[in-house]
């Protein structure tokens, strides 16, 4: 004989939503497939679903996964190769490769892990501690930039006239002077600020960058614009260098005589001259007199009301 309370369990069973609907209920939850080492470290898992009730009213139990996902991956133990995923292997450096590999194929949108870069190999670092070595053998004023050869006193054949520590300038900033410049380091310093901040960014790519300057003139023992009794010129002094054009890497040049106030040539020289400005005590141009209508003269007198620029 069924107890009463046997009956009343068998009678609750009958008439539950789990009973209403056998079919749709595995006989047994499915066991989840163990991942493998490349799926647990690269394969970001999204955030776990709240644990909600089916419409019949059971929980929702776990889901298989997809067959192609297995098939893609390999299983660690196997030692085979599926398409283009390595298999699991236990040395680090190929199981490294073999994450990062898996890695690009299962995320097309993601950035791989970088490889290590390789040393550099003995040529390589023998080659530019050459240049290194070279550099500072030419360097002037102490500075690898200002590349050229120490001249010392150079004595004035006129009262007013000499550089008491002269240098020989033959490349600043990597631009190579037409002719080599005899100034004295305050100058060469200045002219290494002009080529920096305002040749290189204003020129840019034009012709190809620029590769030089072709040099008018530095010390001379005259007087201002060589004209009869005029006060002694900055020239006489080593302090002033005057640039007649800014050659380019394809061969060309923009010329103060030629390209002044035309065009974007015209426009790039304009920038040049402002840009000397501070850095230069005196800068004058084309607008400033005839005498300079085919270069900038620039110089590194210093004036109480700033620099004087025309």
């Amino acid at each position: 004989m069924i107890s009463r309370a046997a009956a009343l369990a068998a009678l609750m069973f009958l008439t539950s939503p789990l009973a209403a609907a056998p079919e749709t209920a595995p006989a047994a939850s499915l066991r989840p497939v163990a991942r493998t080492l490349v799926e647990a470290t690269l394969v970001e898992a999204p955030d776990p679903a709240p644990v909600t009730a089916t419409a019949t009213g059971a929980l929702d139990r776990p889901k298989a996964r997809p067959a192609t996902l297995d098939a893609a991956l390999g299983s660690p133990d196997s030692g085979e190769r599926r398409g283009d995923i390595p298999a699991f292997v236990p040395e680090p450096a190929a199981r490294e490769i073999a994450l990062r590999v898996a890695f690009a194929a299962r995320s097309p949108l993601a950035i791989p892990l970088s490889l290590r870069p390789s040393p550099r190999s003995r040529a390589i670092v023998e080659k530019a501690l050459a240049i290194r070595r070279e550099r500072a053998r030419g360097a002037v004023c102490g500075d690898p930039d200002l590349q050229g050869s120490v001249v010392g006193a150079v004595p004035g054949r006129i009262s007013g006239c000499g550089i008491d520590e002269a240098i020989k300038l033959r490349s600043v900033s990597g631009l190579k002077l037409s002719t080599r410049a005899t100034i004295d380091c305050p100058t060469a310093r200045a002219l290494k600020t002009w080529v920096e901040r305002s040749v290189k960014p204003a020129v840019g790519t034009t012709g190809g960058g620029v590769s030089g300057l072709r040099v008018a003139a530095s010390y001379a023992c005259r007087s201002r614009n060589n004209q009869p009794g005029a006060k002694i010129s900055e020239h006489a002094k080593g302090r002033a260098i005057d640039i007649a054009a800014i050659r380019l890497n394809d061969g060309s040049e923009i010329s103060v005589l030629g390209d002044w106030g035309s065009g974007s040539e015209g426009r790039i020289l304009r920038r040049l001259h402002s840009g000397a400005c501070g850095p230069f005590g005196t800068v004058l141009g084309p607008d400033s007199d005839a005498f300079h209508k085919d270069h900038f003269h620039f110089d590194t007198a210093r004036y109480r009301a700033g620099s004087y620029c025309r």
